[in-house]
């Protein structure tokens, strides 16, 4: 029996190629080194998928895993993370997504999936507490996500059945598809929908009746009620609550934070059109909420009217609202709601979807490509039915969607002409709705996080709008004012490396970076400390639990590593770096990574040129299997 509770012990290995599936004891290396979620994932990638691997190969690992306070009563702990080698990266991949599906799959009494091989047909899998099962899925093969998780639920009689699912972007390999997660909740970034396409799987379908066992009960419901308490008297708990993400779009816009026009500015003119207030009056249905969570931030948004009257979509989320509505200069809800509808049922990341439509927009802008270039396609900014109509041709690869598939990178390497310059990625992923100029922090988060461009690796929160009082008491006086000021560099290397190694923990874990860790700021490293020893049983305090998140960042680094990334990529779009702001707030300003890079360098002992962790790092984090591989390149 596995020694530690808040787990269930065991895990599910399936061959694809053999059409064999395994259950397997949890090792305990694995729960004491690298608790769970993308740490287990991480590790996993490092000793099974090398850097000669492509991402679309039977040898790569796609790992979809939850952590030990996933499915417990301690707040938002319904995540679960997916791992796998990217293709739209090339380098080390993952995804994060809320709902359901992870507390169904500890309640089924496993802790992790790990897929290998490839089907030779459409196949899906079926989990009901302790049947395991590869079904044909070719009679789903073709179908939308959200059709495909309601076919599972007729299929196998089983009302309750979680599931994730791939949509046509996934089965035609697009590289910046999504995996849908019961329903309309995504794993989006990365890639992770083309990993499962190309493994011929449709489907993960999970069901399950069982417990999820706790060490100390009674001290887990102490650090579990005080938590939940602290996030309901939060001040700006109301406002998170009733809005969501969304409500962060006037504020992200009054300090020039909202990127519009492919990150020409970063201030949206027509905000208050697209913003969390005209969302709610127009098209609120009702509020929704994830497993274990208080906050209860997801919402049901209805469009009355018009040509798409009657679409119904839920997990509406400030990134789309960026990707779709400011970064392509459309301020009609009503499209940006569809396009949102489009990707999740269609398998899309809206951050990259969007992303890709606003280069080809700016490169029309500048005369750099015509209709020649893109089958007969216009690009004019503002045009929702274009961002529609290509929105649908990258999902199923047709005409000029083929290329735009590809994601900005690999579309400007083939277009040439000085396009490089107008996309908006980090080693290779495109660009969330940040603009690093605005806040210093967010600009070195996207950096440096080992997954490429990206805003959740890191999630510094304390300088986006000040909160001076809690960047005094998590980090001392000492550090103000610069931590709480967004355009200062002082200190952002310090937040920046916190945030990440803090994030590491909440995504192996199964919690949640928004409600109450990142975004509330009620739940840190202490109360962390707390939930996971008295839910397994572990005994870690805060120094141990810090360890832990340092391993897995700096085994990603590692991994990265061989994969040719060095500290050239720690970069950002030249026009982050050179092109001043022209937004009110943030006017004259540019995201200035030389004053915080080396800093960030020191802090971390990584080699400011090669970018890789020392060897004395390696061996104080017991990671002195990476040096000798890291050396050889393999």
């Amino acid at each position: 029996m596995f020694k530690y509770r808040g787990y269930a012990g065991q895990y599910i290995r399936v061959d694809l190629t053999r059409q064999h599936v395994d259950v397997q004891p949890l090792p305990t290396g694995w729960a004491e080194e690298y608790l769970g979620g993308n740490g287990v994932g991480t590790r996993i990638l490092w000793d099974e998928v090398g850097p000669g691997v492509d991402p679309l190969s039977p040898e790569n690992r796609l790992v979809m895993a939850t952590g030990p306070l996933c499915g417990t009563l301690m707040p938002n702990s319904g995540r679960v993370a997916c791992i796998a080698k990217s293709p739209l990266t090339g380098i080390y991949g993952d995804s994060n997504a809320g709902g359901f599906l992870g507390p169904e799959l500890k309640f089924a009494g496993y802790d992790l999936v790990v897929f290998q091989g490839r089907a030779s047909s459409p196949a899906y899998l079926l989990i009901c507490d302790d049947r395991v099962e590869l079904r044909d899925a070719s009679h789903l093969w073709g179908k939308d996500c959200l059709e495909t998780e309601e076919s599972l639920r007729k299929e196998t009689g089983e009302t309750l059945l979680k599931a994730a699912t791939i949509g046509p972007a996934g089965e035609n390999l697009v590289s910046f598809a999504s995996i849908n997660v019961t329903p309309q909740r995504q794993w989006g970034r990365s890639g992770m929908g083309a990993v499962m396409g190309s493994k011929n799987l449709k489907a993960v379908a999970v069901r399950g009746t069982g417990p999820v066992t706790i060490a100390d009960r009674e001290g887990f419901y102490r650090v579990a009620l005080d938590c939940h308490q602290r996030i309901r008297r939060n001040a700006i708990y109301p406002a998170v609550s009733k809005y969501g993400t969304p409500g962060i779009v006037s504020m992200m816009n009054a300090i020039g934070r909202f990127p519009t026009k492919n990150f020409q500015q970063g201030h949206f003119d027509n905000a208050d059109r697209i913003n969390a207030e005209t969302l709610r009056q127009n098209h609120y249905v009702q509020s929704l909420s994830c497993f274990g969570c208080p906050v209860g931030c997801d919402k049901a948004y209805g469009i009355k009217e018009g040509p798409f009257a009657g679409t119904v979509v839920r997990s509406v989320e400030y990134e789309t609202l960026g990707s779709y509505g400011a970064g392509l200069y459309i301020d009609d809800l009503n499209a940006i709601l569809k396009a949102n509808d489009v990707c999740d049922r269609l398998g899309l990341d809206t951050i990259s979807a969007g992303r890709v439509i606003g280069f080809l927009m700016e490169l029309w802008e500048k005369g750099l490509i015509t209709k020649e270039d893109t089958g007969g396609l216009e690009f004019p900014w503002g045009n929702a039915e274009v961002a529609l109509k290509a929105t649908e041709l990258m999902a199923y690869r047709r005409d000029f969607g083929d290329l735009m598939a590809g994601g900005v990178r690999r579309l400007a390497a083939r277009l040439g002409r000085g396009a490089e310059h107008y996309a908006m990625e980090v080693k290779g992923q495109e660009l969330a709705a940040q603009d690093g100029r605005a806040q210093q922090s967010m600009g070195l988060a996207s950096a440096t996080s080992t997954r490429g461009a990206d805003h959740l690796k890191a999630f510094p929160t304390i300088d986006e709008t000040g909160y001076p009082f809690e960047a005094e008491r998590r980090y001392g006086p000492e550090y103000l004012p610069e931590m709480a000021q967004p355009l200062a560099t002082r200190h952002k290397a310090y937040l920046v490396k916190d945030g990440e190694e803090f994030g590491a923990i909440i995504d192996s874990t199964g919690m949640c970076k928004s409600g109450g860790t990142f975004v509330l700021a009620e739940i840190y490293w202490p109360d962390l400390a707390r939930a996971v020893s008295t839910a397994t049983g572990m005994e870690l305090d805060v120094d141990q639990l810090k360890k832990i998140g340092e391993r897995i960042y700096n085994l990603q680094r590692c991994y990265i590593a061989l994969h040719g990334i060095t500290a050239a990529d720690d970069t950002l779009p030249q026009r982050l770096l050179t092109e001043p702001s022209p937004s009110k707030q943030a006017q004259g300003q540019v995201c200035r990574l030389d004053q915080m890079l080396p800093e960030y360098y020191r802090l971390r002992q990584w080699d400011p040129v090669t970018g890789r962790p020392s060897g004395e790092k390696l061996a104080q984090l017991g990671l002195d299997d990476a040096r000798p591989r890291l050396e050889a390149g393999q």
